[in-house]
């Protein structure tokens, strides 16, 4: 049997609306196809069951596989189901740990990542990765438990209101109000996290819900009016945007995540190679083209390429694929590539023009905008409307030569964190997934390993949340269990979320942790060494001079196999032993000199023409050239 799925269901909504409704066709009532991330739907006979029943019922009909999740009083009437049920239940030690793990799993699958936690402090401690998951559009379904309805706004024993709480960190919350509508507001969503522009949807029901009985039946009737996400672009705006790109003489093709949320990293590499543009990919976006490419010229951004930043500051055109122009890439908005007319494709319209003024703006998929532009950029090369970026080319070129990324070897004889995170890259390879914690080792991550395909690179991006890693990474490795999936993290980051590790040895989640350990907060180190005087304030976190704690030890406490390095020397060897262990995680401890600093950079709130290559060493340009 031939299953349907939310999109079907929308659909014969829309089909509804439309014959209500003369004026609109069925895709102006409704735009969004199915997708990779869309889940499958199963049919189901009417039953009689309880709330939390019909909860785990619908979980299993969505084709979920796994949850991340405690238990605790007002959830635990779904628990009792999920015991017998279909769907994998990973019990976790924290509930900052299941959202990510959700959105790590999601990241890395396309599917929708969910997580479980009780009312009150349980669903308190979801909001951080609720905000990640938003901030990097992310498709997660949260589902926690509320006290029963009578008590709700009585202060009652582990209450919150968490549907308030997370209103502006959602793309849209529910607060179940009867049984009856479980598998409806299960369905809908499933379908409001993984269609349009992705995002986390909360679902909160209380413990009387869950308690009551009711009939499930399958599949429910999305109701969902007012949500009608675009997928086509509009053939005019298409036709502009190809125009402007065969008359510039220098276009940048500026690529963001949403590239990578539509699936659409094929048609970027034949659009790039059509039209010969320069791409540069976001910190959310890598591996959406190969970093070897040698149209790639790296990463924007506060801690990107000289040749990426000046590329976007100094061209006449930039087309912004399923990117937000956030202030990390603009630096200084006001001075942002003046000279620069902005073609801007996104599948949400709100973030068109938000930050910066768009000549072209284009609603829809990354997808079907891509594909478009290849048609329409033909035409334009079949009419004899080609760009010559010879030019552009020899200026780019020179300014990769004249500053490539590198790092110089700390004069003390430490370790240096960029030698560690290379060669972990180079001995790895192209098809592992890496996922990074948040600071130093998050931008040497960036920069040093080479992404070359789609989904391979998991970060928090746009939150920036420290403890991301490892259990992002736990999630990467439960959804993709055939790849290898290794974290980079701080010693700062991995003692935020390190008991996951528990979780990964007994649950048999064999991941691999590099934490690169350089005894502080290496970031604000950074920044307090450049622009505080080197008054080094509350960033020495003990790791390197009184070994607290010993990450070897502390790994081995939490049942992984633990190994520490502290010379170059040692660093093949090391990784190549945590690469022959399959059958629990790994943690290496890399001891790294304390003084090593993320370059190039954009210091916050400068423009990016003052972009310094090292400390005290601003690029030299000819302005005659650029």
């Amino acid at each position: 049997m031939t299953r349907p799925t939310p999109e079907t269901l929308a659909h014969t909504a829309r089909r509804a609306r439309a014959a209500a409704d003369p004026t609109l066709d069925v895709d102006q009532a409704g735009t969004r196809t199915a997708t990779p991330a869309t889940p499958a739907v199963r049919p189901a006979a009417a039953t009689q069951v309880s709330g939390a029943g019909s909860l785990v019922r619908s979980l299993e009909a969505l084709d979920v596989d796994v949850v991340f999740g405690i238990p605790g009083g007002a959830i635990l009437p779904a628990y009792d189901p999920l015991y017998d049920s279909t769907v994998r239940h990973i019990l976790v030690r924290h509930e900052q740990g299941a959202g990510h793990a959700a959105t790590g799993y999601a990241q890395a699958t396309g599917k929708v990542g969910v997580c479980i936690a009780t009312s009150g402090p349980g669903a308190t401690n979801l909001v951080t990765p609720i905000a990640d998951a938003y901030m990097d559009s992310v498709a997660m379904v949260a589902i926690t438990g509320q006290v029963a309805r009578p008590s709700i706004g009585t202060d009652a024993f582990q209450e919150a209101d968490i549907q308030g709480i997370t209103l502006p960190i959602t793309k849209h919350n529910f607060l179940v109000q009867n049984a009856e509508e479980i598998p409806r507001v299960l369905a809908e969503a499933f379908h409001l996290a993984s269609s349009g522009r992705p995002g986390p949807v909360l679902v909160d029901i209380p413990k009387d819900v869950l308690q009551a009985p009711t009939t499930f039946s399958w599949p429910p009737t999305l109701d969902l009016p007012g949500y009608r996400p675009t997928l086509h672009p509009h053939g005019k705006q298409i036709r502009e945007a190809a125009r402007l790109m065969a008359g510039a003489r220098r276009p940048v093709l500026y690529v963001g995540g949403g590239v990578l949320k539509a699936g659409a990293t094929d048609g970027l590499r034949r659009l790039a190679e059509l039209t010969g543009i320069p791409v540069v990919t976001t910190l959310m976006a890598l591996g959406a083209f190969p970093d070897s490419h040698q149209q790639h010229l790296g990463m924007p951004g506060m801690h990107g390429t000289v040749a990426a930043v000046y590329g976007l500051q100094k061209a006449d055109l930039i087309v912004a694929l399923g990117a937000r122009f956030d202030d990390r890439v603009t630096g200084k908005l006001d001075s942002f590539a003046p000279d620069a007319a902005v073609v801007h494709a996104d599948i949400d319209p709100a973030e068109i023009g938000k930050n910066r003024h768009v000549d072209v703006p284009i609603v829809g998929d990354a997808k079907h905008v891509i594909d478009e532009l290849i048609t329409a950029v033909t035409a334009e090369r079949s009419a004899g409307r080609t760009a010559d970026l010879g030019d552009w080319w020899t200026q780019l070129n020179d300014l990769r030569d004249r500053y490539p990324l590198g790092y110089d070897e700390p004069s003390d004889g430490t370790l240096s964190p960029q030698y560690v995170i290379k060669r972990l890259g180079e001995i790895v390879g192209p098809d592992a997934i890496f996922v990074a914690g948040v600071g130093q080792h998050q931008m040497w991550a960036s920069q040093f390993i080479s992404y070359e395909k789609p989904n391979t690179w998991l970060n928090s991006g746009g939150l920036g949340t420290m403890g991301y890693a490892v259990p992002a990474a736990m999630g990467a490795k439960v959804g993709k269990p055939d790849t290898v999936v290794w974290a980079v993290d701080g010693d700062g980051c991995f003692q935020m979320t390190n008991q996951e590790l528990a979780t990964c040895a007994l649950e048999g989640i064999p991941v691999k942790i590099a934490v690169i350990n350089n005894g502080n907060l290496g970031m604000v180190r950074q920044w307090q060494t450049l622009f505080y005087n080197e008054r080094y304030s509350n960033t020495e976190l003990g790791t390197h001079k009184h070994r607290i704690p010993d990450f070897v030890k502390l790994a081995e406490a939490l049942g992984c196999v633990g190994l520490r390095c502290e010379n170059a020397a040692d660093v093949d060897k090391t990784i190549a032993a945590a690469m022959e262990i399959n059958d629990a995680p790994v943690v290496i401890d890399f001891v790294v000199g304390k003084d090593a600093m993320v370059w190039p950079m954009v210091a916050a709130g400068t423009s990016n023409d003052e972009i310094m290559f090292a400390r005290g060493v601003r690029p030299v340009f000819d302005e005659d050239d650029i």
